[in-house]
């Protein structure tokens, strides 16, 4: 991509040294490019804050092109400076010393930042930055009907903000882009699995689903597979994250299957449409996967599979991690029993156990004792609050430790009056107690363990 693409500009006015003119700008081709991939409201219209929408929106694809998954140093100072002059400060060619002017002056001294790192990146970023590639991106992801999210946007899964500098700049969908920030299940295992691992991932991912969970996979062989197909069948939402391009079938032979993903729930990658998977691209996925889910469930896995990798990064997150135990002779199963014994993995067998991980057990009694899903569901308890209500106030509780009444109700997207209201019956019922926090601080609300 070159300068001058978009605004041009005024003449009468000179750059200040650290701050180049505006260079990469969408103009009335890009602007249709991006409204017809997903762009927020305005991003195609001609005034100026429907430019500047589309213009932050460019500079997330620019960098999803310029930058390799989870490139720290990419991701800190767009971070710091914004998407925009960030990338204004790259296409003006003044190299490591402006960015780092740039940085003292915003006030960040980030350790990705250092001016050796800078060089280097900005010398791996430039030969990349190339207006007809980009175009090409936008032009291919419309041909294939993809959606582009980028931060910001409604659909845009904030669990990834989890991941930092290391967070993706967009993501690229094809399918249905509001279901990344469903709450849902990280399924992952060996490709090479055997029968016991097919059949105990069916179940177990069956389970997840009924209990109104979406699941999170890679579209590999074996345990991915199944897990993708078993939440298909079971009409529950699905999500699979691919290592390269959204819009290339890998593997081949699962080609029909990403297309049954993408028209029942969603195909997603933070590489620009056309991008071939590599080793490295693979290992970078499974930070995406960890991230968008509340849990990771490793049904099978060797000593040195890589679902490993996708364990470490959902416990490095903070996600809740689960394996299933095999059989003691099996060598697919040592991964699992490596992670229960070694990483603290929760042991996972049945419904209750997975539940648990998930945070979910304690709303199970609840949703029998106000008949959930029958036909007082959407009527309440007789005289009571709407049992979904206090199942929305209870999952947005922690299984362990506790939540200030504000959290929970941001949380559980409802008012701070229904929150208290809430909760306070849900004291009398014995589901929750507060705790003081001891610090003058807000009350917190713990779960209770019923019997």
């Amino acid at each position: 991509m070159t300068a001058g693409a978009g605004i041009p500009a005024d003449p009468g006015r000179a750059p200040a040294p650290d701050r180049p003119e505006p260079g990469i700008r969408a103009d009335a081709e890009i602007r249709r490019l991006l409204e017809g991939t997903g762009g927020a409201p305005g991003a195609g219209a001609e005034g100026a804050p429907g430019r500047a929408a589309a213009d932050e929106r460019l500079a997330r694809v620019v960098w999803a092109r310029l930058a390799e998954p989870g490139d720290a140093v990419a991701g800190a100072l767009v971070a710091a400076l914004g998407a925009l002059p960030a990338l204004d400060l790259l296409a003006s060619g003044r190299g490591a010393g402006a960015c780092e002017r740039a940085l003292a002056d915003a006030g960040f001294a980030e350790p990705e930042l250092r001016p050796g790192r800078l060089s280097a990146a900005i010398g791996r970023w430039l030969p990349r930055l190339d207006r007809a590639a980009t175009l090409g991106d936008l032009e291919h992801a419309l041909r294939a009907g993809m959606t582009i999210v980028v931060p910001g946007d409604d659909a845009w899964p904030a669990a990834l903000d989890d991941l930092g500098a290391h967070a993706p700049h967009a993501l690229w969908v094809r399918g249905r882009g509001e279901l990344l920030a469903d709450r849902s299940l990280a399924v992952v295992g060996a490709r090479a699995c055997t029968g016991y691992g097919s059949h105990v991932t069916a179940e177990l991912t069956g389970e997840a689903c009924d209990g109104g969970y979406a699941i999170v996979s890679g579209a590999a062989y074996g345990i991915d597979a199944v897990a993708h197909r078993t939440a298909l069948a079971a009409g529950a939402p699905t999500v699979a994250v691919l290592a390269g391009g959204a819009d290339r079938a890998y593997p081949a032979a699962h080609g029909e299957l990403l297309d049954r993903i993408a028209w029942h729930g969603a195909v997603c990658s933070e590489l620009v449409p056309g991008s071939a998977p590599t080793r490295w691209r693979f290992l970078q996925r499974n930070r995406v996967i960890a991230a968008l889910a509340r849990a990771v469930l490793v049904t099978e896995a060797g000593v040195r599979s890589g679902t490993l990798n996708t364990a470490g990064h959902g416990a490095e997150l903070g996600r809740a991690l689960g394996a299933v135990p095999g059989p003691v002779t099996s060598a697919a199963s040592a991964g699992c029993h490596r992670l229960i014994r070694e990483y603290g993995a929760a042991l996972i067998t049945n419904r209750a156990e997975l539940l648990e991980l998930l945070g979910a057990s304690e709303a199970l009694p609840l949703a029998g004792e106000f008949g959930v899903g029958g036909a007082g569901a959407e009527d309440g308890a007789a005289g009571g609050r709407a049992p979904a209500l206090h199942l929305r106030v209870l999952d947005a509780l922690p299984l362990r430790g506790g939540r200030s009444r504000s959290d929970a109700a941001r949380l559980a997207g409802v008012s701070e009056q229904e929150a208290a209201e809430v909760l306070a019956e849900l004291e009398v019922l014995g589901f929750v107690a507060s705790r003081d926090a001891g610090d003058g601080s807000e009350t917190r609300w713990v779960l209770l363990k019923r019997g």
